[in-house]
């Protein structure tokens, strides 16, 4: 079983930025794919980006795209996603997942808790 704990969230301006981080307790997430997710208030949870293991490709969703960058730590230990240039609509909680399986990220099979991040416009 693998529990992914996510941090970083929190309050910020428009134009600001976050990094967030993903750990699985108890284990590196080599051999994992990995991605994050958002959903807003009254909102489908929606992708954000992954990264791919084991060449470490990247995708991201049109809305983020050269403002977020997902990335994994050399230890394998953490996935971030730093978020730059943030928007009031970027609002939202913000959720890791995993699997070691090459699966659509929608259908990840490990998931965190959630994060949220809050940005005043």
């Amino acid at each position: 079983q693998v529990q992914l704990v996510e941090s970083g969230g929190g309050l910020v301006q428009t134009g600001g930025s976050l990094r967030l981080s993903c750990t699985a307790s108890g284990r590196a997430l080599s051999n994992y794919n990995a991605a994050w997710f958002r959903q807003a208030p009254g909102k489908e949870r929606e992708f954000v980006a992954t990264i791919l293991w084991p060449t470490s490709e990247t995708y991201y969703a049109e809305s983020v795209k050269g403002r977020f960058t997902i990335s994994r730590d050399n230890a394998e230990t953490t996935v971030y996603l730093q978020m730059n240039s943030l928007k009031p609509e970027d609002t939202a909680i913000y959720y890791c997942s995993a699997d070691r399986r090459r699966v659509t990220p929608r259908d990840y099979t490990y998931w965190g808790q959630g994060t949220q991040v809050t940005v005043s416009s």
